[in-house]
């Protein structure tokens, strides 16, 4: 059996864990504690973050893109990236839009300052962090949006990493009430049918110790 190391509420790993579940692999979930700074897990990853997934013959990988093209190249059968270099290209310039731009504009500045800090014993969190993820998560819901008013999904007619990697990040500031999703309404029918899907539904029973989410975390129909 595979395990994978994770985080609640770390958007990189929620990720992995909807691939392997949309390419119907059996996986165990290790929560990993990142700030302990485990010397065991340090040898796994030197880098000392998350996700990093042991697969049944051993294999190590570690960072969510590189994964995530891992199980893709050797598990093909449900193809998550596109079947055609152009529409590959295209879903890979999404996922760098939400792993990169998203993650650095609105969750790093609202999960890294209201949650992670605690966490990490970094301090207090930044008000001005706080306050520009609030502004920039509008723009980035537009575009969602803009997006869906074109496409069936994010990077055309079928579902993929793109949508995969942004419902990933926005889950995580869901579970904080952080998301406006009234005044995006686009982007939050989009965002609906991403969460009925069985293999978003255990991403959703996830709980952060000492801090549980806003009432409609759960509900499809929010």
């Amino acid at each position: 059996m595979r395990t994978l190391y994770h985080l609640w509420l770390h958007p990189f790993s929620r990720k992995v864990r909807i691939v392997l579940s949309e390419k119907k692999l059996d996986f165990n979930l290790q929560i990993e504690k990142i700030w302990e700074r485990r010397t065991e897990f340090l040898a796994m990853n030197p880098a000392g973050d998350v996700p990093v997934i042991i697969e049944p013959d051993g294999t190590t990988l570690a960072n969510s893109s590189v994964i995530c093209e891992y199980l893709e190249e050797v598990y093909p059968e449900i193809n998550l990236i596109g079947l055609d270099p152009i529409q590959r290209a295209e879903t890979r310039r999404l996922i760098s839009w939400f792993d990169v731009k998203f993650n650095r504009e609105v969750t790093d500045n609202l999960i890294g300052e209201k949650l992670m800090k605690r966490f990490l014993k970094l301090g207090e969190p930044h008000g001005p962090s706080i306050r520009a993820g609030h502004a920039n998560i509008h723009y980035h819901l537009d575009y969602i949006g803009f997006l869906m008013e074109r496409r069936n999904w994010l990077a055309g007619e079928y579902f993929s990493l793109a949508d995969i990697a942004a419902a990933s990040h926005l889950s995580t500031i869901d579970y904080i009430g952080d998301v406006p999703w009234e005044e995006h309404q686009a982007a939050r029918a989009w965002y609906a049918r991403v969460k009925s899907r069985a293999s978003f539904r255990p991403l959703l029973e996830d709980r952060v110790p000492g801090f549980n989410p806003v009432d409609h975390y759960e509900d499809v129909d929010f």
